[in-house]
């Protein structure tokens, strides 16, 4: 029977000893780099640092400045708690950031010199401010504000933004109605020169992402209702600052993302791709012309772009995914062509996908690098080439790397004739290994080659450098292979990509790679419904499984969870089908044929893929005869984000597996 207290167990003090090792907490430095802005003169670049006191809650970040000339670093910012979103004024004078010094996880705005580092509050705004950027001309700061209690996205946890108190008694009952005021995200404007703050009127408008579209009107990402489902309809709409008029100017065919305007207003950028998630957006580049309406894709060479920055009237710097590439790239409307700068199989960014800051109108920009092999480090690209800055390698980073033997890239035919991708991290041992294949959430996603020192991502150094190989498989519906490769999993969630997956594992256990006595899965949200249902599609496939934040039915996910357009649009069905999608897609009604033993992990507050599912699973599983245990962790929401809790979800999933794989024989004869 698994313990609830593991805290003295050797595979917890590994975990520990691991993350201790990549974040040295108590030293003050800098163990990794996000939200990196570049000055305009390209000398400097500030981000959100984070620099780990104790392996407690999730890491703060504090505001830093690199000179990009020598690497020299300062921290600008002391918290407490969080400081994040610095970016540069269009003169380069001042930095704007995001705080929750005063109260947690009620961010406000702060302005600093970005010489002496003096910073100060600016009034508070209605709610919390999930972003900021600052007019072309430099004078006004716009902010998006989600109000206390609306939830945040599922890719950053998708749980319930804080409420502020309403000195309410205990027994009082919530109360949940279809449109509720602090679900709602509103528009905001910080004027510098008055140093007031306003918001921008929207009637029956909910906005889920804006900027500003010349220096007198904003481009918006709206829907007419706040639940966090509506974001799946959502349009693109122009905002009138003086009038106060809007226009709708773009009705996606899918969903919308990084909306960015050039510095008169005249064209607009955004990227209209079939996603799972808000805030993971990587698709078609759309160029509009925002005074005749005309819209015009871009060709990008088959780059599924996930950034878009406008660097003068005439040119767009974007960034994206091709195939196992990162690409950086230039468009120019003068040519209408669009000119890649940079790739790499070996390199990319953090972040769910790609992100960069440019300097100049050439595709110069400044990023946070890194790779399997290789910790995040301060980096520039100029005239195409890539030159690291600062690393940020402050522990054994590169020593845990070694257990890596080889990164591989890979290609195999699915039974139906397309090709799937993949990644493979091979162990320093011969022969065929036992191997965990990882399947990534989404399902529209990818692998692509980060750091694995941050969140969950340790788990697979430990099982590397336990002699496991891990498999990383980009099935399709994964970003990077254009909008059709993608929309193979629409409507055949748990089809045709089943199929992927396994394959995948045959083309391994084919090449002496994998043993395929010893195989495991693991994956979380997309990835731990697949998990559950691989399971029982294929039997005696796999020797053991960790499935982390599952949907395994589809009628309750729909009807408890805050994403119903997530399941409707991706089964292409609806729960009132008795005999449809909902029902056999659903991993607990094929529970009955699952041999697996199985490692169900939740979070309790989790809205996207709520703790019920997990709990179905697992007791549906127990009724079958099959091993099985689940573990809710009581302060988490979708996944496992803070510590202590990721050292004990590391060290669950990696001992689940060297119980009834490294050291078992499988289910396999």
């Amino acid at each position: 029977m698994m313990q609830r207290d593991l805290r003295q167990s050797s595979l917890f003090k590994d975990a520990e000893a691991l993350y201790e090792s990549l974040r040295r907490p108590r030293t003050g430095q800098i163990s990794d780099a996000t939200e990196l802005h570049v000055s305009p003169d390209g000398e400097r670049v500030v981000f959100a640092g984070a620099i780990v006191d104790k392996l407690e809650g999730t890491p703060p970040t504090r505001i830093c400045v690199t000179e990009l000339s020598s690497g020299d670093t300062r921290v600008l910012t002391f918290g407490p708690n969080v400081d994040r979103s610095p970016k540069f004024s269009p003169d380069g004078r001042r930095i704007a950031f995001l705080s929750d010094r005063e109260r947690a996880g009620d961010f406000q705005l702060y302005l600093l010199d970005a010489r002496s580092g003096a910073a100060r509050a600016a009034p508070p705004v209605e709610g919390w401010i999930e972003y900021l950027h600052w007019s072309p001309d430099g004078e006004r700061i716009l902010l998006g504000v989600a109000g206390h209690g609306a939830d945040v996205a599922g890719g950053q946890g998708a749980v319930t933004s804080k409420r502020l108190p309403e000195g309410l008694p205990s027994w009082m009952p919530s109360v949940e109605t279809k449109a509720q005021h602090h679900q709602w995200r509103t528009l905001w404007l910080y004027d510098f020169r008055s140093n007031q703050v306003r918001a921008v009127d929207l009637p029956g408008r909910n906005v889920w992402e804006a900027h500003w579209c010349g220096n007198h009107a904003l481009a918006a990402v709206v829907s007419a209702g706040a639940q966090e489902g509506l974001w799946y309809n959502a349009h693109l709409e122009i905002v009138s600052l003086s009038s106060g008029e809007s226009r709708e100017v773009y009705k996606p065919r899918d969903q919308l993302g990084w909306p960015s305007a050039s510095p008169s207003g005249r064209h607009l950028a955004v990227v209209d791709a079939l996603c799972s998630d808000r805030w993971i957006v990587a698709g078609d580049l759309q160029l509009i012309d925002t005074s005749s309406g005309r819209v015009q894709q871009i060709d990008t060479r088959s780059v599924d772009v996930s950034y878009t920055e406008w660097r003068s009237d005439r040119r767009l710097l974007v960034a994206g995914h091709r195939r196992f590439e990162t690409v950086i790239g230039v468009y120019d409307l003068d040519s209408n062509r669009f000119s890649e700068v940079w790739s790499s199989t070996e390199l990319t960014t953090g972040g769910f996908y790609v992100t960069v800051s440019g300097f100049g109108d050439r595709g110069d920009c400044a990023l946070v690098g890194e790779g399997f092999m290789r910790a995040p480090e301060i980096a520039t690209i100029r005239n195409g080439d890539y030159q690291a800055v600062l690393s940020l390698d402050i522990g054994e980073y590169a020593n845990q790397a070694n257990a890596i033997d080889a990164v591989e890239t890979i290609t195999w035919k699915a039974p139906d004739g397309l090709d799937i991708d993949g990644w493979v991290l091979r162990p320093k041992a011969d022969g065929p290994r036992p191997l965990v294949m990882n399947v990534h959430g989404g399902p529209v996603w990818q692998w692509r080659p980060v750091w694995l020192g941050r969140g969950r991502a340790p788990s697979m150094l430990m099982l590397l450098r336990r002699g496991y190989a891990v498999f990383l498989p980009n099935p399709r519906g994964s970003t990077g292979r254009g909008q059709s490769f993608v929309r193979h999993v629409l409507g055949d969630m748990g089809g045709a990509d089943t199929h992927d997956y396994l394959s995948g594992l045959d083309y391994l256990v084919e090449r002496g790679i994998a043993d395929r006595k010893r195989l495991g899965v693991t994956g979380g949200s997309y990835g731990g419904f697949m998990t559950s249902w691989l399971i029982t599609q294929d039997p005696m496939r796999f020797a053991a499984a960790v499935s982390l934040s599952p949907a395994t039915n589809h009628v309750s996910e729909h009807l408890i969870s805050n994403i119903p357009h997530f399941v409707s649009l991706f089964l292409a069905d609806t729960y009132t089908n008795v005999d449809g999608k909902y029902f056999h897609r659903s991993p607990i009604m094929h529970a009955h044929k699952a041999r697996t033993p199985t490692l169900n992990i939740c979070g309790a507050l989790d809205r996207c893929t709520p703790p019920e599912e997990a709990l179905q699973f697992h007791n549906a599983l127990l009724e079958n005869g099959v091993e099985s245990v689940l573990v809710t962790y009581p302060e988490e929401g979708h996944g496992v984000r803070s510590f202590p809790a990721a050292i004990d979800y590391v060290a669950r999933l990696v001992g689940w597996f060297e119980k009834h794989l490294l050291h078992g024989e499988g289910l396999v004869k």
